[in-house]
């Protein structure tokens, strides 16, 4: 059996390039050869922490049935090499992303189509299946997403992330003519700050500590950006608001003083919306939503159709992402270059990408 490289999670501040056996291609299936993989803060939470989305020895993934050590990567972007029986929508030589969402269907949440909060959800690169950290890999077909022409295999890599980003905003009670405070800079933020771009929002204020990041979010099509160390959030928001109020927030960074802040931002029957994974227990200031009648509402990764919508708005121009590749690095760079930055320089980088298709 021929075998190729993959980088794989052993364990916390363990990971391995191995050399593994290439996958076989089953009906329904598609085996894609990985181009470009990007590194997410899921995985660095899981290689400074981990296992915890990744499944440990004797608990398997309820759906793959697998454990760690698992490849890593479900940010990517690659190439179909074969197809399945009866598959129909891809063919050899297409250029794809993939959506990394494994779903039971048949659950509550998938029965109403909401594959995301699935009972027995996980992702491909953290829960088995294979990842975009190796060469070769093998997915079904209702997760590979074809990419336009005009759509380059680097930037078919932050569609994953990018999805988030809409998902967020497009469940929200979001509406033209709103305007939004977006709490946290780092990629997910700044994916926010690109969907609202996409929907034509006119008001995006975001407040971030990095001087770098707040770049970054100006860069990226934020109107106001905020200091939160030295400046009162509160009072910035209303004076960039006309007194009123934000009417969303959007909470990508996961920490109590940002969510104190962001109820106290929002006007009253506003709207926060939690995307960040916390690693600790919030605390709420439950009378700041009572008595202002404050809404608070969490989202989880994207749902069917949203990767489709951002496909389309970086076709079009609406989303230019492209300026969130901070960094490429190759295979065998992983640690060194990929976690050790993200955890050293993090301020300076929003998105590192590995070359999968250059080799080691």
């Amino acid at each position: 059996m021929s075998k190729m490289n993959a980088v794989r999670f052993y364990g916390q501040r363990d990971i391995r390039l191995d050399q593994i056996p290439v996958p076989s291609v089953k009906p329904g299936q598609v085996k894609i050869a990985p181009k470009f993989c990007g590194i997410c803060g899921s995985d660095l939470h899981e290689y400074l922490g981990g296992a915890n989305l990744i499944p440990q020895e004797g608990h398997p993934h309820p759906i793959t049935g697998e454990t760690l050590p698992l490849t890593l990567g479900h940010e990517f972007s690659g190439v179909v090499e074969e197809v399945g029986e009866g598959v129909k929508n891809v063919k050899p030589g297409d250029r794809v992303c993939v959506q990394p969402t494994i779903y039971d269907g048949s659950c509550r949440a998938c029965k109403r189509g909401l594959v995301n909060c699935c009972d027995k959800n996980g992702f491909v690169g953290l829960s088995g299946w294979g990842g975009g950290l190796c060469e070769h890999m093998v997915v079904p077909e209702s997760c590979v997403k074809p990419l336009p022409d005009n759509i380059p295999l680097e930037v078919g890599a932050l569609i994953e992330p990018l999805a988030v980003g809409w998902h967020a905003v497009d469940i929200s009670p979001y509406k033209e003519g709103d305007s939004v405070l977006v709490l946290g800079g780092g990629p997910i933020g700044l994916a926010v700050v690109q969907a609202l771009v996409g929907k034509g929002c006119k008001t995006i204020i975001v407040s971030e500590v990095s001087g770098r990041r707040r770049e970054f979010a100006k860069q990226f099509g934020a109107h106001h950006v905020i200091d939160p160390v030295k400046a009162d959030v509160v009072e910035e928001v209303e004076r960039l608001t006309n007194g009123e109020g934000a009417d969303v927030g959007f909470d990508a960074a996961g920490v109590q003083v940002a969510v104190d802040t962001a109820f106290k931002a929002i006007k009253a029957r506003g709207t926060l919306v939690n995307i960040a994974v916390w690693e600790k227990r919030a605390t709420l200031q439950m009378n700041d939503i009572v008595f202002r009648e404050r809404g608070y509402m969490g989202v989880a990764t994207y749902a069917l159709g949203d990767f489709e919508a951002v496909i389309k708005a970086i076709s079009s121009g609406a989303m230019k992402p492209a300026g969130m590749i901070t960094k490429t690095i190759k295979l065998d760079q992983v640690a060194e270059e990929g976690f050790k930055t993200l955890i050293e320089d993090k301020e300076n980088h929003v998105k590192i990408l590995v070359d999968v298709g250059s080799g080691i």
